[in-house]
């Protein structure tokens, strides 16, 4: 939509111009049960530079009624278009900007989202504004230096609750007035109104008391377990609070668990939303619960990093996102009494595996990102904004010492309280705390795209003693497309010598090497003169971002001993390892699924048992020689299925073997297991089919053919939720049938009607990996389609079209002719043309993988 983008250079020029005060929003939500539109009244206070200046303030909306500026009525048909008032005569000094419009409700998770629960047919209202949101439901200077103080009055249904930043306050008459805000960003301002369900806590030490309250839908609340929830909550506190120095910046911390998220969670000021998908319906495994720990702990470091100071624009989006990431498994890794002390482990074998991926992707950029435009952010909530700039963070910890780094955070805290700062006023606090100068380290780290391989080199004399050890670093050539060089980079790593201990039969770490590694080849001599270990591990502890090689008798060693390892570190970075070997067609598919069979049965971190499941699947599906794919499939799915029977009965292990199980089975045999357990007529003993699980396998059974619309529509019967209608709808989209493939593709594509989630859940059910010639023919319409779907669709609806219906599994040299042949015609914009240029990057390592295993055949 034309004037929705924003690009920096407008931002600058509006931030040097105006000074905002404070934002008072009066909304009218009681017609929100009936959906629609509702009146939205938004009074700004703000200082102009100069007299007789012209600016604009953004909005989206359906109809404005009234412009008044500083009492003069203004028509809005000469000044509201293109999602922008534009705002003429400005005085110097105090403006006071009054604008009163029809906002609109919204099933796309952007602006204020509106949901109807099936189970009690109540509606549930949350905003959602990052990045420039907050416009969809009140006018505003979108943008986030440009902070203010924001005054919410709401009207709402009678016996519903209405929550903001602010406490919330006694309602009267239906109306709900909250006290100002601090001064924050427009993006963290939020509003949950609704019936929803609540409990309520306090977190009280040495004479602080913040009230806590835990939210959710009523049909949930049999499963919210708020002791757990408030458990990892009270933690955050602690070991921020202490860390930080600096007590908790807000008055009150809510946290509200809304449906169809489009994200994990939103560090909202003092009202935090997140996925409902995250109150537990059925039994998950002990991963699950870390993943949701560290989302609760991740937004709860956003009080801090990004509500109390804030980047001054999107190109330090990286560092609100990588702090919080580091410190949120920092904090599961040190805090007293933490259930989750191995989470180095889980970050190593799933956000360091995204980051990795992503930075080899032709879109690859430096971590602190030229950010032109509201287009260029909006595609980069990436791995190399979480991931990447999480783990150059937990370097830099190593680099400068861990006492030293909180100590500047807490510097940081106190300067910039309540205001926006830009990156070189972190270093700056840091090198006074340090001592280091971090100017070359920025610029090697943030400012350049790409990854390092390490590589040990090891000389030893005919006793196996040590002569020679130095460390090779690699700078690959960036992606075709990706902008830079190559660099070589300064590393602080540990190395790990480690043997097989004869009485236990586990692989010890006997030896720890800490160093700088620098430019292409860095000598080791402390390790000269000593016999050559069983294995050597590069970057042990994982304290650099890199990718690290095995020498060639470490690499025969470990795939005989890889699930010997002691501690779950050391394993989870060999499997890392292996795993981006594949990936990068050093490692034939067939010995990557040989490794993991050898080694997963020993894995004890569940956590990296399920990503090696996820991993050995997408490897076989997509990295394997096509003619040998259904060999391997056969393959791993008896794995599966023996695992399944020989794990500890109702543990996290059976589960996530019988997911595993489910996802590929394809023998008659199997597939009568999945039916006889949905049935009951055979069961597994400590497994326990529930609700979540038996979608899982009725989905299976939907894909091979053996479920049609009669058995789908009674398992929604059984569970006729919101969770149930998605999982509904993906078992239809997955059905192998050209009927369902065109009505499912009709929902996404020829029409807008679906809710975010339902649209997601089709997706995810249409694209199903032993069903590539059925979806064949959907590659030409993908790109007939595509260019429309960008210009007529919301940011995150077209996204998830653009990336779900790209043919990914048709994997072919012709699939990369169309992508190319369409990049060439349609023109796309920078944020399009991102997306498209990624998933193609998909097919072409797809390809050289699949070679690289056929040739291993």
């Amino acid at each position: 939509m034309p004037g929705t983008n924003l690009t920096r250079e407008e931002a600058q020029q509006r931030a040097k111009l105006l000074t905002v005060d404070s934002y008072e929003i009066d909304l009218d939500l009681s017609g929100a049960q009936e959906g629609g539109t509702y009146r939205s009244v938004t009074t700004v206070r703000f200082d102009v530079a100069e007299t007789g200046a012209e600016s604009f303030i953004d909005l989206v909306a359906p109809t404005v009624h009234e412009i008044a500026l500083n009492g003069d009525q203004l028509d809005p048909a000469e000044l509201f278009a293109d999602s922008r008032i534009a705002l003429p005569g400005l005085l110097e000094g105090r403006n006071i900007l009054r604008v009163v419009a029809d906002c609109a409700y919204t099933n796309t998770g952007e602006g204020l989202h509106r949901f109807v629960d099936p189970v009690d047919n109540q509606a549930y209202l949350y905003t959602q504004f990052e990045v420039p949101d907050a416009r969809r439901v009140f006018a505003s200077f979108e943008q986030p230096d440009l902070k203010a103080t924001f005054q919410f009055t709401v009207k709402a249904p009678d016996g519903w609750t209405v929550i903001s930043n602010s406490p919330t306050p006694e309602a009267k008459d239906n109306v709900w007035e909250f006290e100002p805000t601090p001064r924050i960003s427009t993006y963290i301002t939020a509003l949950i109104v609704g019936p929803y369900h609540s409990v309520h806590s306090v977190y009280e030490k040495d004479g602080q008391s913040v009230p806590l309250g835990i939210y959710c839908r009523p049909s949930l609340a049999e499963h919210l377990d708020s002791d757990a929830i408030f458990e990892v909550t009270r933690q955050g506190f602690d070991w921020f609070q202490e860390k930080f120095d600096y007590a908790y910046p807000f008055k009150k911390y809510d946290q509200l668990f809304v449906p169809e998220f489009n994200a994990g969670a939103m560090e909202n000021a003092g009202a935090v939303t997140i996925r409902d998908q995250y109150v537990f319906r059925s039994k998950v495994t002990d991963a699950a619960y870390e993943v949701r720990a560290e989302t609760i702990l991740h937004e709860l470091a956003h009080m801090w990093f990004g509500d109390l100071v804030t980047m001054e624009w999107w190109n330090d989006l990286w560092l609100n996102e990588s702090f919080a990431t580091y410190t949120s498994i920092a904090c599961q890794a040190h805090a007293p009494g933490s259930r989750w002390p191995h989470s180095w482990t889980t970050f190593a074998n799933s956000m360091k595996t995204w980051a990795y991926r992503q930075d080899q992707l032709p879109s690859t950029h430096p971590i602190m990102a030229e950010i032109n435009d509201l287009d260029d952010v909006l595609v980069n909530f990436d791995g190399i904004t979480y991931a990447k700039g999480a783990s150059v963070l937990k370097q830099l910890v190593a680099y400068v010492g861990m006492d030293e780094f909180f100590a500047g955070v807490q510097a940081y805290f106190k300067a910039h309280a309540f205001g926006n700062t830009r990156l070189s006023d972190l270093l700056g606090a840091l090198e006074e705390t340090s001592g280091r100068d971090l100017k070359a380290w920025s610029k090697a780290w943030l400012e350049t795209a790409g990854i390092n391989v390490l590589r040990p080199e090891i000389e030893t004399d005919a006793d196996g003693v040590v002569t020679s050890f130095a460390i090779r670093q690699e700078a690959p050539a960036l992606p075709a497309g990706a902008k830079g060089e190559p660099t070589l980079r300064p590393h602080r790593i540990a190395v790990g010598l480690y043997e097989l201990d004869d009485e236990s039969g586990k692989l010890v770490r006997d030896e720890r090497v800490e160093l700088d590694v620098e430019g292409e080849l860095t000598a080791v001599p402390q390790l000269v003169g000593r016999r050559r270990p069983a294995v050597v591990l590069l970057n042990d502890d994982d304290l650099s971002y890199a990718k690290v090689r095995l020498d060639e008798q470490s690499l025969a060693f470990v795939t005989e001993h890889l699930g010997d390892f002691e501690s779950s570190l050391p394993r989870a970075l060999c499997w890392a390892s292996a795993w981006d070997m594949t990936r990068d067609a050093e490692l034939p598919t067939r010995d990557y699924l040989s490794l993991v069979l050898s080694g997963i049965g020993k894995e004890s971190d569940i956590g990296v048992v399920q990503s090696l499941h996820r991993q050995v699947k997408m490897a076989i599906e997509l990295y394997a020689d096509p003619a040998a794919r259904e060999a391997l499939l056969a393959r791993w799915t008896d794995a599966t299925l023996a695992h399944l029977r020989a794990a500890a009965p109702g543990g996290d292990h059976q589960l996530a073997w019988a997911r595993a199980f489910a996802a590929t089975a394809r023998t008659p045999e199997q597939l009568d297991l999945l039916d006889a357990l949905l049935e009951g007529t055979q069961t597994i003993e400590g497994l326990a089919v529930d609700t979540e699980l038996r979608w899982a396998l009725v989905q299976r059974l939907a894909t091979v053919g053996r479920f049609d619309e009669a058995e789908i529509a009674a398992e929604y019967e059984r569970d006729k939720t919101a969770a149930g209608e998605r999982h509904a709808a993906s078992a239809r989209a997955s059905r192998p049938t050209d009927e369902a493939k065109t009505e499912a593709w009709a929902s996404v594509v020829e029409s807008d009607k679906l809710p975010n989630a339902v649209q997601e859940a089709v997706i995810g059910g249409f694209v199903q990996t032993d069903q590539r010639e059925l979806l064949a023919p959907y590659t030409d319409r993908y790109f007939e389609a595509l260019k429309g779907v960008w210009e007529s669709r919301s940011h995150e609806m077209a996204q998830q079209i653009a990336v779900g219906l790209y043919p990914s599994l048709q994997v072919s040299e012709d699939t990369l002719r169309k992508t190319d042949e369409w990049l060439a015609s349609a023109e796309p914009n920078a944020a399009l043309r991102r997306l498209v240029s990624e998933s193609r990057a998909g097919v072409e390592r797809a390809l050289k993988a699949q070679a690289a295993d056929a040739a291993a055949g």
